[in-house]
């Protein structure tokens, strides 16, 4: 039985943090091992272009994805992994969809709209991020794609796109579907009321933080007032998030978490929790801290995975081009 082929991305932006583990890169591991895909994942660099970035950081942010790709469990003899720059059709197929997705279906993106509220100047390309993105999926038959809530906006105008242009030229593309991930949302160990986020380091817990570093960040993490020790996100913020991040990287459901938990003092949660995350992160830190003094390998790894992507993606392109009348 043919697999279902399964894209995702992830953009080179800065180290990860564990609300990009949970909401995305443990979740590619499990599904690469199910066997219930063929699956493509990438490096998304030309779209982290689109906000503010140093030239100069670029490539150790992409080398360093790379690396944190495999160190966290993505194999390239079960997964296709690949650069998006490496591989031309992504853009040129973004160029035809551009010509057939109305300006107002662009405009209404929510994330268009966060990101353009923040930005000193709004350019092009994040206004055309969707279009980019809808290529990124459609080039190679793709059936499934993990989303988190925030995407599925995103994804729902890929399936209009399929739709507009095979009605217009004839059929090409299916409409992916999308398999939405459910996952905690990790917030700032110093603002609950805030999601965690890499510009603030000092709330932030990077995958490859030392267990020091883990357990100086957790010991000052807010909690609530009170002792009760329960997952209740409205009523005790603070000692939920502990608690969310506690249970997933253990496995336990949070009836067992809060079981665990109970009676003890919020001191005794914040060691249990900085304890299990450097435990669970441990053999990653070791691969990844392995595989950045292998620059050249990773460089290796990228290339020859987009050059098996492209062979995909270049049948995908040749058909949609010659649909449109522009392949002689």
């Amino acid at each position: 039985m043919k697999r279902q082929v399964l894209v995702s991305g992830i953009q080179p932006s800065g180290k990860l943090h564990i609300g990009n583990y949970l909401g995305a890169l443990k979740n590619f591991v499990e599904l690469q091992n199910s066997g219930k895909y063929d699956c493509f994942f990438f490096i998304a660099d030309l779209h982290s272009i689109t906000e503010s970035f140093d030239p100069k950081k670029k490539q150790k942010q992409i080398l360093e994805l790379a690396a944190d790709f495999l160190a966290a469990g993505l194999n390239p003899k079960k997964s296709t992994l690949f650069l998006q720059s490496l591989v031309p059709a992504h853009t040129e197929l973004a160029w035809i969809f551009n010509t057939i997705t109305p300006m107002g279906e662009l405009e209404r993106m929510t994330q268009y709209k966060d990101k353009s509220a923040k930005a000193e100047i709004v350019n092009a390309g994040l206004f055309t991020y969707p279009t980019l993105m809808a290529a990124d999926i459609l080039l190679y038959n793709t059936a499934a794609v993990p989303v988190g809530d925030d995407q599925l906006q995103h994804l729902e105008l890929a399936r209009t796109i399929v739709r507009k242009f095979n009605g217009r030229f004839g059929r090409i593309f299916t409409e992916p579907k999308g398999i939405l991930t459910h996952t905690p949302r990790v917030m700032s160990l110093r603002d609950s009321s805030r999601k965690m986020s890499k510009s603030d380091p000092a709330s932030c817990l990077f995958l490859d933080d030392s267990p020091e570093e883990i357990h100086d960040k957790v010991k000052r993490a807010v909690t609530d007032s009170g002792s009760e020790i329960k997952y209740d996100p409205k009523e005790k913020p603070g000692v939920s998030n502990l608690l969310g991040i506690y249970s997933a990287v253990t496995g336990r459901p949070m009836r067992d978490v809060e079981k665990e938990f109970a009676g003890n003092t919020y001191s005794h949660l914040k060691e249990r929790v900085a304890f299990a995350l450097a435990e669970h992160f441990r053999e990653y830190r070791n691969k990844k801290a392995g595989l950045m003094v292998k620059s050249a390998a990773l460089k290796s790894l990228l290339v020859s995975g987009s050059k098996k992507a492209s062979k995909v993606a270049e049948k995908t392109l040749f058909a949609a081009k010659k649909k449109v009348g522009l392949s002689p």
